[in-house]
């Protein structure tokens, strides 16, 4: 077992938020789902609305200890900035590298994306 503490992924209390926050997915996250699902990317796991303490991520591979993140327009408001800093800080500090893309980079690069997810998983 590694040094970080297995009670800090998927903790009770955020089961339901996780369960919504997957029944009810952003566009730009159903069309990465559709390519990150199955263990299509790199014969790669993600679970997506996963838990890691106190924040929900988009996606997460365990595995390689990788997060990736879609920024829509919430993303972008006053103090978005500050809680995306706070959180990015949080998962590195347990050995998560963050990765983030915007929805319209997505949109309009979406081979690029997944690129670089693969290649931010095979430096893991």
């Amino acid at each position: 077992m590694s040094k970080y503490k297995r009670g800090i992924y998927n903790v009770a209390g955020k089961k339901e938020y996780r369960k919504e926050l997957r029944n009810s997915p952003t566009v730009a996250e159903t069309v990465l789902w559709n390519h990150l699902k199955d263990r299509q990317l790199d014969g790669t796991k993600f679970r997506r609305q996963s838990s890691v303490g106190p924040y929900i991520v988009d996606f997460f591979c365990p595995e390689r200890r990788v997060v990736v993140e879609l920024d829509g327009a919430r993303h972008f408001g006053p103090t978005a900035g500050d809680y995306d800093d706070r959180r990015t800080r949080y998962l590195e500090e347990r050995g998560i590298k963050v990765i983030r893309f915007e929805n319209r980079r997505l949109y309009r690069d979406l081979e690029g994306v997944l690129e670089e997810i693969k290649r931010t998983l095979n430096e893991r």
